[in-house]
Order: structure tokens, then C-alpha cells, then sequence
């Protein structure tokens, strides 16, 4: 039986940006919107939320036309990889900083891709770790250790 849904991957991309969209929207309802001059903290979020939401309404709306490949394999072991290496780096940024932190976030993510290379990813994982401590910490002032106190003694 033939499927009204024609490219499977719009829809379900879909689905996954209405939804998490509309979380955001949801969670961010009691924070003040305040307005464009002078956004509260729901105001970001929110519009966030809503933007990603109409996205996916144009995703699955896509999927109805043109063809397209269906779902393929799901990859359990290298979405628990990534994961691992985002509740890392949150784990080590209190205590080790933004410089270890993301480092090993991007070392430890790069896993999961069947063309790891250990010296290019440490490249890049230095790279992406100077942008970030230059970005946040110097350029925007974010209150955030570059080195931490497991590693200072502090």
C-alpha cells in the first residue's frame, strides 16, 4: 500500500522541529516576553521556539511532494556517544573549564563518525577550543572558568 507521505525524512525531521519547538515555547511560557527594545528573558526562546516549530510545519509539508529516500538505519550507538560528550562536557565545565570541557567534547563526539582520525580531530578539537575560549570568555565576557579548579588546586 502506497504511502500519502512521500519523502519520510522531511516528515520526520519534521516532526522532531514542531516538537521540540513547541517544548521551547511551552517551558519558556512564564518568563517574561517583555518586547523588541527591551526583551525579557522568554522573549528569545520563545521566539526561538516558534521559529523552529513553523520550520518543521514546512518540512512535513515538503514530504507530501517530491520523492525521497526512507528512514535508514538508527544509529543507538552514536547517538549515545554524542550524548555521553554533551553531559561531559556539563559535567566538566564547573570543574576542569571551557578549555578541557570542550575539548573532549569534541574529541569524544568525533567518535561516533565512521572517519575518525585522531590527529586531525585533535587539531580541530584545539582549533574549535581557542575559538570558544576567545569567543566567550574574552570577547563576550561570559563568566565562565577557561581553566578549572580540579586543575588549579582551587
Amino acid at each position: 500500500m502506497a504511502s500519502i507521505i512521500r519523502h519520510p525524512k522531511n516528515f520526520w525531521i519534521g516532526f522532531i522541529f514542531v516538537t521540540f519547538g513547541l517544548a521551547g515555547v511551552y517551558f519558556g511560557r512564564e518568563l517574561g516576553m517583555g518586547s523588541a527594545g527591551r526583551m525579557g528573558p522568554g522573549y528569545f526562546p520563545t521566539a526561538l521556539g516558534y521559529l523552529l516549530a513553523f520550520i518543521g510545519l514546512v518540512a512535513i509539508g515538503r514530504s507530501f511532494f517530491g520523492q525521497g529516500e526512507a528512514v535508514g538505519r538508527f544509529h543507538l550507538k552514536d547517538i549515545l556517544i554524542i550524548l555521553a560528550s554533551v553531559l561531559l562536557f556539563g559535567v566538566l565545565m564547573r570543574g576542569a573549564g571551557l578549555a578541557v570541557a570542550a575539548f573532549v567534547l569534541v574529541m569524544l563526539s568525533s567518535v561516533a563518525s565512521r572517519s575518525f582520525r585522531p590527529g586531525p580531530t585533535a587539531l580541530l578539537a584545539a582549533g574549535l577550543t581557542l575559538f570558544a575560549v576567545l569567543l566567550f570568555v574574552k570577547l563576550l565576557g561570559l563568566p565562565m572558568p577557561v581553566v578549572g579548579p580540579w586543575l588549579t588546586g582551587g
